[in-house]
């Protein structure tokens, strides 16, 4: 298993053969909410991170912000303390809205937060989910693997392996039936993509150990085998962190007293309405 956030993705999902539920659980990482324009601004703001289009550590003004998710100020505005409720974002006078910046207190504290979920999640849907939804678990890592080893990952492939992936962590989360837990598994989900955000996602090289590793997940799991599970959890999440806390060390941030240099950003073009 590889780390980093469920439910709509990158990309939408693509219906291959042998694809099933699970399989086709993208990279959202709130659950729907009603439709007002400050939900849409939270979601398509929790998006724009799972994409890699904001970074930790960035500066963002509102307007820029506005562009980026094609949404009124009043909602960009309204969405703001929520964002900040979440240790998303903070406010830096004179600067504007600073993305979370990583450091390895947020490493630990993020993955500490996802094992403590994990781990509780795992036990509870060992002995909840039925047998039809972990056979159609095992064939969508299984019709990852098929791709994979008939040719090269290109990037269709390497969405699908990371929808895959979360999707499995999520369905368990949202298995215990508690709202409160999804959602802040779900805030987590989006600390641990803005840490080392390269080491986060599925390389070609991670992609098929890590399906091969899901699997033998699953069958501790078809077998109801909560210790076994629990353990294999444990060894994924260990091995996800190291590699985090291994990865390069983020730019220096510049001075409290330095002038302001904005990081740019692709934003799209304002749709007329």
């Amino acid at each position: 298993m590889t780390s980093a956030a469920r439910p709509s993705p990158q990309r939408s999902p693509r219906g291959r053969g042998g694809k099933t539920g699970t399989a086709q659980r993208r990279l959202e990482v709130v659950a729907a909410e009603p439709t007002s324009q400050r939900a849409r601004a939270y979601q398509g703001f929790t998006q724009q991170i799972l994409r890699g289009s904001i970074k930790p550590g960035q500066f963002v003004s509102q307007r820029e912000l506005m562009t980026l998710l094609d949404m009124p100020l009043g909602a960009v505005r309204e969405m703001i303390p929520r964002l900040e409720a979440a240790g998303l974002v903070k406010t830096v006078p004179q600067r504007g809205l600073q993305i979370a910046h990583v450091d390895l207190k947020l490493v630990r504290n993020a993955f500490q937060l996802r094992a403590m979920i994990e781990r509780e999640a795992v036990r509870h849907f060992t002995a909840v989910v039925t047998a039809e939804e972990l056979q159609a678990i095992a064939a969508a890592h299984q019709d990852i693997l098929t791709r994979a080893s008939a040719g090269r990952a290109d990037a269709a492939l390497l969405d699908d392996a990371q929808a895959v992936d979360w999707g499995l962590h999520d369905r368990m989360v949202d298995a215990m039936g508690n709202e409160i837990v999804s959602e802040i598994y779900r805030v987590n989900s989006l600390r641990i993509r803005l840490i080392r955000l390269e080491q986060a996602v599925i390389t070609p090289a991670q992609l098929i150990p890590a399906m091969h590793e899901h699997l033998q997940f699953v069958a501790a799991l078809e077998r109801r085998d909560a210790d076994t599970a629990v353990r294999l959890l444990d060894a994924h999440l260990d091995s996800a962190r190291n590699r985090a806390l291994a990865g390069p060390a983020a730019p220096p941030m510049p001075a409290p007293s330095e002038s302001p240099v904005p990081t740019p950003i692709n934003t799209p073009r304002r749709r007329t309405r």
